[in-house]
C-alpha cells in the first residue's frame, strides 16, 4: 500500500463520484449511481468500480453523503452540532471491503432556527473543504449556502459548523416539474433560464413569499393567456 494514495468518494441519493488521488493530485476520476438507483450492494458496487485502481495500491477509501445513511451502505449516527472537523473525524465509521479500509463521514444533526430537527449528508464535508481553501473562513461568523436538492444554510464560527436550515428547493422543483399542471407544456429536459430565474425571483421580492403558491399557478396562467 502507498499511504499517499487513496481513494476519495461523494456517494449521494443520484450518483456517486469517485476519485483515484496521491496526494493534491487526481490520478483517474469515475461516476457510479447513487445509493437509491443500485442494482447490487454498495460493497459490490463500490468494489466493483475501484477494481482496477487496487493496482496503484491506494491505503484506503474515504467516502461521505447519504452512502452513510440508512439506505446506504451502513448508517453513520450523525454528530451534533457544534462539530469541527475534529468532532467529525473522532465519528467516522470504519469498515472494510474486499480487504481496503474504508472510512464513512458521518452527517451532522441540529435544532435549526425554526426549532425543529434538521440533518445534512455529504454538505459539512463541501463546508471543511471550503474552511481548508480559505483559512479566514475559519474565523469570525459566516453564512454559508449550499444549493441543491436540499438546499443548505448554514453558520459557520470561528471553524466550527453550529447550525443550519434545509429547503428542499431542488426536490419541490423537480416534483412541481414533473409531476404536476404548472409545466405541463414544457419538456422534462428543459433547461435552466436565468432569465427565467431573474423574474420568479423579483416576483417573490415584490409580492412577499407569503403569496408563493398563487405566485406558483401564475406559470400555468402564462402558458395559457
Amino acid at each position: 500500500m502507498d499511504p499517499s494514495i487513496r481513494i476519495f468518494g461523494d456517494w449521494g441519493t443520484s450518483r456517486l463520484r469517485l476519485y483515484l488521488r496521491q496526494g493534491k493530485s487526481v490520478l483517474d476520476r469515475r461516476d457510479g449511481p447513487g445509493v437509491s438507483a443500485l442494482s447490487k450492494s454498495p460493497e459490490r458496487t463500490f468494489l466493483d468500480l475501484v477494481g482496477d485502481w487496487r493496482e496503484a495500491g491506494p491505503s484506503g477509501a474515504i467516502l461521505c453523503g447519504m452512502v452513510g445513511s440508512r439506505i446506504g451502505w451502513l448508517e453513520a449516527p450523525y454528530a451534533p452540532c457544534p462539530a469541527t472537523a475534529d468532532d467529525l473525524r473522532a465519528r467516522v465509521l470504519k469498515i472494510e471491503a474486499g480487504g481496503l479500509p474504508v472510512s464513512i463521514i458521518p452527517g451532522l444533526s441540529c435544532v435549526n432556527p425554526l426549532g425543529g430537527p434538521d440533518v445534512m449528508r455529504g454538505e459539512e464535508t463541501q463546508i471543511l473543504g471550503a474552511l481548508e481553501l480559505d483559512p479566514a473562513l475559519k474565523r469570525g461568523r459566516h453564512l454559508m449556502v449550499l444549493p441543491g436538492t436540499h438546499s443548505k444554510w448554514t453558520v459557520v464560527e470561528d471553524g466550527a459548523i453550529t447550525g443550519f436550515l434545509t429547503a428542499p428547493v431542488g426536490e419541490t422543483f423537480a416534483l412541481l416539474r414533473q409531476h404536476s399542471t404548472l409545466a405541463a407544456g414544457v419538456g422534462a429536459d428543459v433547461q435552466g433560464s436565468a432569465r427565467g430565474f431573474a423574474m420568479g425571483l423579483a416576483r417573490i421580492v415584490e409580492k412577499g413569499p407569503t403569496l408563493l403558491p398563487h405566485l406558483l399557478f401564475e406559470t400555468r396562467a402564462r402558458q395559457l393567456l
